[in-house]
């Protein structure tokens, strides 16, 4: 008999933790290899965690909701190998390439509490931030709390305890308020009232709720897409800039040619393919838009990875990203636009499937939409709404003179980040991706 330990992978790049959301397996069942053993959630996507071994769980070091860093054993599987198998993690990771941020040989032994920190360096997962957030516990606040996590982290089991204790009179805490946040409240107020203090973003928590109202819990994902646009909002300043193309000739293609496309290549054509196409051409014109921003420094992206903003059935948005995305035909991208849409809609999108975009596209007319000023996707630059397309009446020029007739035209609206884009380099991105759509040759071959 052997003992093997199943530790939690590098789930992408920049992703540290996971949270455990459902454990398939219990100890004394039979595990297969490469099966499904529990669900796990970072701050970009969820996904299943399989097991690497054939055996029968032995211990759970983890329980649901709680917080584990990359790297930490979560569970151990006894196998019936001869000899002991040493902790170690395959040479590759689960999820994308090592890009060498550390090994995965590493076992989580909890620290003891730190010192109360005061400057804002410590770092909070989303869901330690979430039930911050839902219980009216300012950032003030949060850094008195000691943790037990990894380096001194606050993990969930810690903020419970404190909010246990701070409902029942065993931590007051006592928040060192300017004169400004004073006006208007007393003392008593604030200490006996938690829920009514100021949160990061300067607003108050309502404790009561007057009318007919309905009271809904926001889920998980919802809560982490409000944190990142509020985020993008506060990082970048947001220009939003207009255009519209004549995407007639686009149109009459592809219902041409849709169904032997679909005969030929077992694959639905969208317009979604046909727009990244225009938007890779002027990245490569226009370079700066594929960047992001390091400091004082601007960080142009070599490889194009394109973001495609995808709805899921819960109403929810999340990002998959088509990596090296110049680097494919047109079939390709369409394989590659309908997995990842596929994918995210059926929940089998892996955390590295949502890393390391450069440009995101969404697709707003899918939803009925003509117009939108989408936020943008930090840490990039710029993101393309596409409207949806409508005929219209519209002025055509020819040599003959000006007529009218009738079009298929959309709106394109391009977010950029004006710390790094100007209004001239934004406008003139926006302006060659419509003239892309508008010159779309209606007798090309796919």
């Amino acid at each position: 008999m052997a003992i093997v330990d199943l530790v939690m992978p590098k789930l992408g790049e920049s992703i540290t933790e996971a949270t455990i959301l459902k454990w398939h397996k219990n100890p004394g069942d039979h595990v297969a290899n490469d099966e499904n053993i529990l669900d796990i959630a970072t701050d970009k996507v969820d996904t299943e965690l399989p097991s690497s071994v054939e055996g029968i769980m032995e211990e759970q070091l983890f329980g649901v909701n709680d917080v584990v860093p990359v790297g930490a054993v979560i569970a151990r599987i006894r196998t019936e190998a001869a000899e002991p198998v040493q902790p170690a993690p395959p040479q590759t990771p689960l999820y994308g390439e090592n890009r060498g941020n550390g090994s995965n040989n590493f076992t989580y032994t909890p620290k003891p509490a730190a010192e109360s920190v005061s400057n804002g360096n410590r770092f909070y997962s989303p869901l330690v931030m979430n039930i911050a957030s839902s219980e009216g516990i300012s950032m003030q606040e949060l850094e008195t709390i000691p943790g037990t996590g990894n380096e001194g982290r606050v993990s969930k089991r810690d903020i419970l305890q404190y909010i246990s204790e701070r409902k029942s009179g065993n931590k007051t805490y006592q928040p060192q308020r300017s004169h400004t946040e004073s006006k208007g409240y007393n003392e008593v107020e604030v200490i006996n009232h938690p829920k009514q203090e100021q949160n990061e973003q300067g607003s108050f928590s309502p404790q009561l709720y007057s009318g007919n109202s309905e009271v809904i819990e926001l889920d998980r994902m919802r809560k982490l897409i409000a944190k990142h646009m509020l985020e993008s909002t506060q990082t970048s300043a947001h220009v939003t800039s207009f255009s519209e193309a004549d995407v007639t000739n686009m149109v009459l293609w592809r219902e041409r040619v849709k169904k032997e496309f679909e005969k030929r290549e077992n694959e639905k054509i969208t317009f979604t393919p046909l727009f990244i196409e225009a938007i890779i051409r002027c990245i490569k014109k226009y370079p700066w838009l594929n960047s992001s921003i390091d400091g004082d420094r601007l960080i142009v992206k070599k490889d194009i990875n394109i973001g495609m903003a995808t709805a899921l059935p819960s109403g929810n948005l999340i990002v998959p990203v088509i990596r090296n995305a110049d680097q494919l035909n047109l079939v390709g991208l369409t394989r590659q636009v309908n997995a990842m849409a596929n994918n995210a809609r059926s929940n089998k999108l892996r955390p590295d499937d949502t890393a390391n975009g450069t440009f995101t596209l969404t697709n707003i007319g899918s939803f009925g939409s003509i117009m939108g000023t989408p936020i943008i996707n930090q840490p990039q630059v710029a993101i393309l709404a596409v409207g949806a397309i409508k005929k219209r009446p519209v002025v055509i020029e020819t040599a003959q003179g000006d007529s009218i007739a009738i079009r298929h035209m959309t709106y394109l609206s391009l977010s950029y980040d004006h710390r790094i884009i100007d209004g001239a380099l934004g406008s003139t991105f926006l302006n060659a991706v419509a003239k892309e759509l508008e010159n779309f040759n209606p007798e090309r071959e796919f």
